[in-house]
């Protein structure tokens, strides 16, 4: 492996003042670097000792601009083959230029700043660094000058996630000035650098530990070192008078996978976690640059585990990132109530039950002020940075069916980021499918200011897949045939949810492994990794009870929400809810124990100390055959049991009040399903008591109601008899709409069909195959989960309509308008999108046929379509015909599914993506 150093140290300056330590600084690193690093060193200026005949740094020698540009440029960009490790230091002055453009130089010799003469320019070693093929790329810039600052960030290409390890650190923050140390001939940087690359055992040094011990410095001046690490770790010193030591612990009785779990934020978990170290530091450049992060995934893709593991871990400890260590990190999931999670956030789970409520009924008290209250908790935290994760933020969708309040949650968020002073770092993880609901209204700019700060999380690719395998099984000395790697890797690449079934295969692998092995053949015998899980899930679940197994139903089912438009997703429960007259705390206890034993189910405490439970992950949700049959058969009636309960709910939220309690229709109704209600389908207890207190207050109501309806106002029989029209109305139109299939035409049912999607009428779940509907006029219309397969449809308004999960195969849309619409999930196989407009539409995971959901070709005709601005997350347009279509601004497209469609050369593209493609710019008009 070549390694080599540049190392600089200028002390004589014709016009600036001259300095001392430089030169020893840069000598001091240039011997610890051949000594201990194995570096190929060269020195600048180098002079030779006559005394034993060696080359060091000398101290009265000039360095020209041209000088050290040369070497800067053989050392990064060499004319051969470039070194696999190349670090740069620098001692000497820093300048500032500000002359309406702030910029930094490293001064040499000659500088001259009255005559334009600054020195090398930090932005052209940032855009060499850029260009360089170096891997692993080391710059330390100990700047000492006479009241200027240096820009560091200058210097820092900052393109992180591009398989390159990089480590920068400068002497000072950019509002102070560099020092020498007292009765030293060092600086005050170098001087702890050579403390830390001293190794003080046979093992490396690298530019993580090395942090580490500048972290732990304390100087006298008013001086902090600042940094930036990205990749894996760089190897900088270590001894080598005998071989290193086997830093291998044996540790086999611990299982080195997480199965359905996350990988956490803590020590354990992160030294488990590998194969995303691109996207961590792809993420911590987000969080070095800006104040908003959104991280977006399919179900199954790592989120949690990358934000948590990855991106938090690193910024805790505070080796990629200068501060980060001294930051405060504050994580919570939205569930029912957004709001009163957000003040949960910021209780300390340390203090006492007393203080915990004193705590959380001032932090509920701010939070319901909204954006000012939120910012003033931030405002009042001791500490430099506070950084706010919302996990699993789709559940604002899922769980909270209060619009307002879901409303006044991204409210409160985005208008908080609203500061000058950057303290407030907002991070969210939301499944990718649920972008569209973000779009549905306008929620305060959050569908815009994701798609202006978004990550998306993609399927890992080989390297990364067998590195997540391979890493922890040697933390623990466990052996894995090469032969099972490979089928592994086979099984899941490719596949955006496959992660915890992964994880689950190989946590069942040790749990069978033979003699500290993990074998193809024992895989083969669990049915690979879609078949593990379900088998455990049916052999736990067969060998419980019939009480017990009727229980087990139940929970699963109150532990499943139900997709709008979207798949099925977990649903987080308060455990004590789960409790019934059928199935006692004790009954409950007992299954959610040997479930959670059993890795199937999660348990965790709130803040508030109330027990909670959720499924481990959502691939038991998608691939346990005996738990999708259950939903299939209960989606109806669990739509109906939710809606009392969430109702129930409510009524408790608002005090019990009688406005909240049903009348009526709807009570009738719900009564009827109260009889009806199966043993594994029973409402909860609060349900329970909502209905009874609701036929209460209606009995009571009758009493009264005698005399009122003797003296009825004229105007309340004219409002009930326009209630009772409409109704008729909307009756007759759907009947006008029923008949509408096939090649059958008429303008009275479309007009019929325009006038109900007016009235905010659900088309959800309809038959309209074949129907003949062009030129209809269906904006906004709610279509999730139609059938318009073959449909005429062409030059149809369906802006921002719901198409969730559609079945449009065969449709004609040509000219249509689906601007802003969700085609999230929906079958596009064989649809005509030609002269389509898709800006701003949501294409995330559209697909052709059952079979294959994610990620499958769409073999549609995209003549002329316009793509600008659309999402295409997960959607792939192999084998898509792109003549003429505008994809300008199209969101995550890749040159190789646009390379491999038809006439894509003739497709419409940003300037920037024509570069990618390889096409000439477009003719000047």
């Amino acid at each position: 492996m070549s390694r080599d150093a540049l190392v600089v140290g200028i002390n004589t300056y014709d016009r600036l003042k001259c300095l001392n330590a430089p030169a020893a600084d840069g000598e001091a690193i240039a011997q610890i670097l051949q000594q201990y690093g194995e570096f190929r060193v060269t020195r600048l200026p180098a002079v030779k000792d006559k005394e034993n005949q060696t080359i060091r740094i000398g101290k009265q020698t000039k360095v020209s601009l041209t000088q050290l540009e040369k070497a800067i440029v053989q050392l990064f960009k060499p004319d051969g083959k470039p070194p696999d490790t190349a670090l740069l230091y620098f001692s000497g002055h820093g300048l500032r230029k500000n002359l309406g453009i702030q910029e930094g130089f490293l001064a040499t010799s000659e500088v001259n700043p009255d005559a334009g003469n600054w020195g090398l320019s930090l932005q052209w070693l940032r855009r060499l660094l850029q260009e360089s093929e170096v891997r692993q790329q080391i710059v330390i810039l100990d700047c000492c000058y006479s009241g200027e600052v240096l820009n560091f960030a200058e210097a820092d290409p900052g393109d992180r996630g591009k398989g390159r390890d990089r480590c920068f650190i400068a002497a000072s923050r950019d509002f102070e000035v560099a020092f020498e140390e007292i009765n030293s001939q060092h600086s005050v940087l170098t001087a702890a650098l050579l403390k830390g690359l001293e190794p003080k055992q046979d093992r490396w040094v690298s530019n993580y530990t090395l942090v580490d011990l500048l972290n732990q410095e304390h100087h006298p001046f008013p001086q902090r070192p600042i940094f930036a690490n990205s990749g894996e770790a760089i190897n900088l010193t270590r001894k080598w008078n005998s071989s290193p030591v086997n830093s291998t612990v044996q540790v086999s009785a611990i299982c080195p996978y997480k199965g359905l779990s996350y990988f956490d934020c803590t020590e354990a978990d992160a030294n488990l976690f590998y194969g995303r170290t691109a996207l961590t530091d792809e993420l911590l450049e987000k969080v070095r640059s800006g104040n908003f992060l959104a991280v977006l995934g399919a179900s199954g893709s790592g989120k949690s585990s990358v934000v948590r593991a990855g991106l938090l871990y690193q910024l805790k400890l505070g080796r990629r990132l200068s501060g980060s260590d001294t930051w405060q990190f504050k994580i919570f999931r939205p569930g029912i109530n957004p709001l009163q999670n957000l003040a949960l956030a910021f209780v300390e789970s340390e203090f006492s039950d007393i203080e915990r409520a004193s705590q959380l009924a001032k932090a509920e008290e701010l939070i319901a002020k909204g954006a000012v209250g939120l910012g003033q908790l931030i405002t009042a935290a001791q500490t430099q940075r506070i950084v706010l994760v919302v996990d699993q933020f789709e559940e604002a969708f899922t769980q909270c069916q209060d619009i307002k309040k879901r409303q006044q949650f991204f409210e409160c968020m985005l208008g908080a980021l609203q500061r000058d002073d950057n303290k407030l770092c907002l991070i969210i993880t939301m499944r990718a499918d649920f972008f569209g609901k973000c779009l549905e209204q306008e929620y305060s700019g959050l569908a815009k200011k994701i798609q202006e700060h978004l990550v998306t999380v993609t399927p890992m690719n080989r390297e990364e897949l067998e590195t997540a395998i391979l890493k922890p099984s040697e933390q623990v000395n466990l052996a894995v045939e090469p032969e099972l790697v490979s089928q592994m890797i086979a099984d899941v690449e490719n596949s955006p949810g496959s992660l915890p079934l992964l994880q689950y295969t190989l946590t069942e692998l040790w749990q069978q492994r033979t003699e500290e092995r993990l074998t193809l053949t024992t895989y083969s015998k669990l049915g690979g990794v879609r078949g593990t899980l379900q088998t455990r899930a049916r052999e736990v679940y067969e060998s419980l009870s019939l009480k017990e197994q009727q229980a087990t139903k139940r929970i699963f089912l109150e532990l499943t929400q139900l997709g709008e438009g979207t798949e099925d997703t977990r649903r987080q429960v308060v455990q004590r809810d789960l409790v019934t007259s059928q199935h006692p705390e004790a009954v409950i206890n007992r299954i959610i124990q040997r479930l959670a034993d059993e890795k199937l189910v999660v348990t965790s405490t709130l803040s508030n100390q109330i027990a909670v439970v959720d499924v481990a992950h959502e691939a038991l949700i998608r691939h346990w055959l005996l738990l999708r049959k259950w939903i299939e058969e209960s989606r109806d009636i669990l739509r109906q049991k939710r809606k009392i309960e969430a109702a129930a709910i409510e009524w408790r939220d608002r005090g019990k009040a009688k406005d909240y309690l049903l009348q009526g229709k709807r009570l009738r109704e719900v009564e009827d399903f109260q009889k009806q209600q199966t043993e594994n389908l029973r409402l909860s207890d609060l349900a329970a008591e909502f209905i009874q207190a609701s036929v209460r207050q209606t009995r009571n109501n009758r009493f009264r109601s005698v005399g009122f309806f003797l003296i009825i106002p004229l105007v309340a029989s004219v409002v009930l008899g326009i209630v009772i029209e409409k109704q008729i109305r909307i009756s007759q139109l759907w009947q006008q709409v029923d008949a509408i299939k096939g090649k059958e035409y008429s303008r009275v049912r479309i007009q019929a069909l325009e006038k109900l999607v007016q009235a905010g009428e659900s088309l959800t779940n309809k038959d309209f195959s074949r129907a003949n509907l062009s030129r209809a006029n269906l904006s906004r219309a709610d279509l999730s989960r139609a059938d318009l397969s073959r449909a005429d449809l062409s030059r149809a308004n369906l802006s921002y309509a719901n198409l969730g999960g559609a079945n449009l195969s065969g449709a004609n849309l040509g000219g249509a308008n689906l601007g802003g619409a969700n085609l999230g999930g929906a079958n596009l196989g064989g649809a005509n999108l030609s002269s389509a407009n898709l800006g701003g539409a949501n294409l995330s995971s559209a697909y052709p046929s059952d079979a294959n959901p994610i990620g499958a070709n769409l073999i549609i005709y995209l003549r002329g379509a316009n793509l600008s601005d659309a999402n295409l997350s997960d959607a792939n347009l192999l084998g898509a015909n792109l003549s003429s279509a505008n994809l300008s601004g199209a969101k995550n497209l890749t040159p190789e599914e646009v390379k491999s469609a038809k006439n894509w050369d003739k497709a419409k593209y940003d300037k920037d993506f024509r570069a990618k493609l390889g096409l000439p710019p477009e003719p000047a008009k």
